[in-house]
């Protein structure tokens, strides 16, 4: 069982089997459209498509962030579309980094399901190893997916509010600093961050090669970012609750379970304007 990397070795090893199901992440935030695109022109043998859009996230609404969880009734409808039980092991993986397929990762502990691990390396480590391509579009059996006990906990804007008061959390979040600090700001309408949150941008998990760093790495990272506070006390965000999965993944690769997801993240606490907000350098 896999829960948290898969090594391409290790994925080719399971490719026949039906037990396993492999879900391709790929996306680009600025074109919707990419991700279904490249699979179609080629895709690891039996994968199935899962867009972040239509796939991973719910409906957007006016008090929402751009990616909000789907809700219970319609995850499991779309598990049981593809195919998925408690007894499959799940692999997603994106374009590389993670930073998409880490998104399913989180959906998948969020209804119970920790047989999930995410592609070390993605897409690109997979075609730079020479394996075999596919076009072919796989379709399994529907199944009836069941969700079992939440491995994620969530957190909403208003927890999060009450939380920092009462300096419950360590709100840690995964964009890069120049969006955390207010500049550079392509993708929601307004710039910064929450008062009170850390900056521990995602891509700091990964190697140059787009892999994650090596677990005692990844330890020392996340540890240092903790200090004398259990990792259940962090609470992970991003700009619309995608890349925050990335550290959450990092911390139980390090070995430090139990952070929790702030799925809204900053594009939801924007919907308000009477929330806080900082600019300015870090």
């Amino acid at each position: 069982m896999y829960t948290t990397l898969i090594e391409t070795a290790e994925l080719v090893a399971t490719l026949a089997d039906p037990r396993c199901a492999i879900l391709d992440c790929r996306f680009e935030l600025a074109q919707p459209d990419w991700g279904a695109r490249v699979y179609a022109a080629g895709h690891i043998p039996h994968a199935l498509y899962a867009h972040l859009d239509h796939d991973l996230a719910g409906a957007v609404r006016a008090e929402s962030g751009r990616h909000p969880l789907p809700s219970l009734a319609d995850w499991a409808r779309t598990l049981s579309r593809w195919g998925l039980d408690e007894r499959v092991q799940v692999v997603a993986y994106d374009q590389g980094s993670g930073a998409y397929a880490a998104r399913l990762w989180g959906l998948m502990r969020w209804v119970g399901h920790t047989k999930v691990a995410v592609l070390n390396g993605g897409y690109a480590a997979w075609v730079a190893a020479g394996l075999p391509i596919s076009v072919a579009v796989d379709v399994r059996a529907a199944s009836r997916f069941t969700p079992g006990a939440c491995a994620l906990g969530t957190l909403d804007s208003n927890e999060i509010e009450r939380a920092l008061a009462d300096r419950q959390i360590l709100l840690v979040d995964a964009r890069a600093a120049d969006r955390f600090a207010g500049e550079n700001e392509t993708i929601d309408p307004v710039a910064g961050h929450i008062p009170g949150a850390s900056n521990q941008p995602f891509a700091a998990n990964l190697d140059p090669q787009g892999r994650f760093l090596p677990a005692p790495a990844l330890r020392r990272r996340w540890q240092a970012v903790l200090g004398t506070r259990p990792a259940s006390d962090l609470v992970s965000m991003c700009g619309s609750g995608v890349t925050a999965c990335h550290n959450l993944l990092a911390l139980e690769i390090a070995g430090l379970p139990g952070a929790r997801l702030y799925p809204g993240s900053w594009s939801e606490w924007i919907r308000d304007p009477a929330r806080p907000l900082v600019r300015g350098p870090i």
